[in-house]
């Protein structure tokens, strides 16, 4: 289940850097939960609605961004965090919240990226960071979602996950987070399987890190 998140501004201005913010919010918000500190079974997108100036990026009126989760019990627990402290951070706050049920993906197969997808691995002491053009990042992404399957009782292999790399205007996008650099890729993904395989990674997202903001797909 999604939930979509409209805010109000008043001509804020926030840090480029604004990602550990929105995770300290969400977390707010979930209270006490299972997700922290573990596989995230849940995603959210970037912040949209702002436009950048030289001191960060400007939301002159409104923003939005979205939240999902495979769980609905943690959708509920957000919006009831957000009823009681609809406050964010940088003077943001939360205005209007639009539920989305699961949609029918039986005939879908391509998904745009809500947030960059970052792709990590360690290869003896080097941690490397893997993009959307890197012949290892199918296998690498079906990996990171089957661990998260696991987690959630479904086993099934039998689906394949790769970057449409057709999209002519995909990039390497560099997030700081608490000071540490990750380049993460920003690119659709085609995901080719059942349609309950897909509506897991919609919500859930795909790659390392969802969270904390990456990987979230729509």
């Amino acid at each position: 289940m999604r939930i979509h998140l409209k805010i109000k501004s008043s001509n804020q201005t926030i840090a480029f850097d604004h990602q550990p913010l929105l995770v300290g919010t969400i977390h707010k918000w979930l209270g006490r939960n299972d997700e922290h500190g573990d596989i995230s079974l849940y995603s959210f997108s970037r912040l949209e609605g702002g436009k950048a100036v030289k001191e960060g990026i400007q939301f002159d009126k409104e923003g939005r961004f979205f939240f999902s989760a495979y769980d609905n019990l943690l959708i509920k627990k957000l919006i009831s965090g957000i009823q009681k402290d609809p406050a964010m951070f940088s003077g943001l706050i939360v205005d209007e919240l639009i539920l989305e049920q699961d949609p029918e993906l039986s005939n879908r197969d391509r998904f745009l990226a809500g947030s960059p997808i970052f792709i990590k691995r360690k290869y003896g002491e080097k941690v490397e960071h893997i993009f959307y053009d890197d012949s290892r990042s199918s296998e690498l992404l079906k990996e990171t979602l089957q661990t998260k399957m696991k987690k959630a009782g479904l086993l099934d292999n039998d689906f394949d996950i790769h970057f449409d790399l057709a999209f002519l205007k995909a990039s390497v996008k560099m997030v700081t987070y608490n000071g540490i650099k990750n380049k993460a890729s920003w690119c659709p993904v085609i995901i080719e399987g059942k349609p309950e395989i897909k509506l897991f990674a919609w919500n859930v997202g795909l790659g390392n890190s969802t969270g904390i903001g990456f990987g979230a797909i729509y």
